[in-house]
């Protein structure tokens, strides 16, 4: 069926229907106008458009916006603008073909009456029906590796946050309870249910970007700053493929559009997100790291820098309740596969789920105990899955699905004209994955790995505390020496110096 002419109208109504399934769908007349009701539907049953947004926007900066600062350090201003805004735009293209590819997937198995009630479609299995199991494989072995990475990352922020709040307990011990409390969205359903949380986590976000931004200004540059960046290739990639991994939060564009009821309305939500998120990266990251400079090459959360207030408590306590709200983001995929495995995912029973759900988190709480080296982390799962999952397999998969003209001349959704058509749309393909491939996986994949193992080095595994400040010294138990400890300042300051050297061998 051609998209084009008078066509075009039929296939839009078609993707309407097969949107509108009985999974998702307000049925007039069957739900009763109640009270409850409509407080259901105002907090939990969520498949608008703008629901979509807020997903979206809410999704994809999360913690990640406190390592920016960092990124900055490393890559200098005018790198860290100009990455930001080229992968902004290289991720929303490529989440408008995930989107294509999910429309045009909807629509063959419609005309095969294939019901999708009670059931949430993924990527790989878009992929599957498209182009095979091989690369059903692919895509489910890297979506779930970096969903599950992306997990344990939101752990790691948890710990890493309330530490600058609560330093009775060390990061481990708070990554342990953080662990427990986010395994409770194993309740959550589905994405068609996280409407109030993805408002109020695209608030919680933004309160925390324009804290870091007027708490950098009013605070000024410290004595003696410096801007150095960048000064080391190493550094330099590392710091690019975090922003790599921070406009990469799309590899639940599937489910959230399986969530919606007219999932066809999609294709411009996540650059329309983008666009804001942009409104919060780059301002936060740039006064951070005007204000603070080289310091933040040792400090990757950019709370340790900013002295202790109401407002930045504030921010942290937010923030931890985002990093739950993105915990369930990232997990719930996790969720479903696991179902789908054990044959659970068509059960009714929400608490049936909930209790099979469980064994998921236990290797992300697990994982998070082993490698807590927030920021570092980013940039590995970036350059190593983030490159592949929702960069590299998505513009492969949209050249090889629509390689045939048969393909493209019956395919649901035609390339925007002002994009040069078809051929506009895979010049951009091939380009999206040769830049990330080269640069992303190859350059940015050799300059994490060495800089996250010199943390290993440096830290060790399961270290307790990652780049926490040393207990104050004792006094030395002497008749005749009234010398007293040096303050936590002081020994929190030989520390930077230690880890500078560190961090420079």
């Amino acid at each position: 069926m051609a998209a084009e002419n008078g066509d075009g109208k039929a296939v839009v109504a078609e993707t309407a229907i097969i949107g509108n399934y009985v999974e998702m769908e307000k049925e007039d007349g069957i739900q009763k106008d109640t009270i409850k009701t409509t407080i259901s539907n105002l907090f939990w049953h969520g498949g608008s458009v703008y629901d979509a947004w807020f997903s979206c926007a809410s999704n994809q900066v999360a913690q990640v916006l406190l390592t920016l600062p960092y990124s900055f350090s490393q890559l200098g201003i005018l790198s860290g603008v100009m990455f930001q805004l080229f992968y902004g735009l290289l991720g929303s293209w490529t989440a408008y073909l995930i989107s294509i590819l999910y429309i045009e997937y909807r629509t063959r198995k419609a005309r095969d009456k294939v019901d999708f009630r009670n059931h949430v479609i993924q990527w790989f299995e878009v992929l599957d029906g498209l182009l095979g199991k091989h690369w059903r494989n692919v895509g489910l072995a890297f979506n779930c590796t970096f969903l599950l990475f992306g997990s344990v990352i939101q752990l790691i922020a948890c710990a890493s946050n309330i530490y600058y709040i609560n330093d009775n307990l060390d990061k481990r011990t708070w990554t342990y309870i953080f662990g427990a409390c986010c395994a409770t969205t194993v309740f959550i359903p589905s994405f068609h249910n996280y409407r109030i949380w993805s408002f109020l986590g695209l608030l919680m976000t933004t309160y925390t970007s324009w804290y870091l931004t007027v708490a950098s200004l009013v605070h000024g540059q410290v004595e003696g700053v410096k801007h150095s960046g960048p000064t080391k290739v190493v550094l330099y990639f590392t710091g690019a493929t975090n922003i790599l991994y921070t406009f990469g939060g799309h590899a639940v564009t599937v489910e959230i559009m399986h969530a919606m009821w007219k999932p066809q309305k999609f294709k411009a939500i996540y650059l329309l997100a983008t666009l804001y998120v942009l409104t919060l990266t780059l301002p936060s990251a740039t006064a951070v790291y005007w204000a603070f400079g080289d310091m933040l090459l040792n400090h990757s959360n950019a709370f340790a820098l900013l002295p202790r207030s109401p407002f930045r408590d504030m921010a942290v306590v937010l923030m931890l309740i985002h990093q739950f709200i993105t915990f369930g983001f990232a997990c719930t995929p996790l969720y479903f596969v696991w179902e789908k495995a054990i044959g659970m995912h068509e059960c009714k029973s929400l608490c049936k789920r909930a209790a099979v759900r469980l064994p998921v988190v236990i290797p992300i709480w697990f994982l998070a105990i082993i490698f807590p080296f927030f920021g570092p982390i980013n940039s590995a799962v970036g350059s190593l899955l983030v490159s592949f999952t929702v960069y590299i397999i998505p513009a492969l998969a949209h050249l090889f699905t629509f390689r045939s003209a048969t393909a493209r001349e019956n395919a649901v959704e035609q390339p925007p004209k002002f994009f040069g058509g078809w051929v506009g749309a895979f010049v951009i393909d091939v380009f999206v994955v040769g830049w990330v491939l080269v640069v992303g996986f190859g350059f940015g994949g050799w300059a994490s790995m060495v800089n996250f193992v010199r943390q290993i080095d440096t830290f060790g595994l399961f270290t307790k505390c990652y780049q926490c400040p040393p207990p104050p010294m004792a006094p030395l138990a002497h008749p005749f020496n009234n010398a007293t400890a040096p303050t936590p300042s002081h020994a929190f300051g030989l520390n930077q110096t230690y880890n500078s050297h560190l961090h420079h061998l």
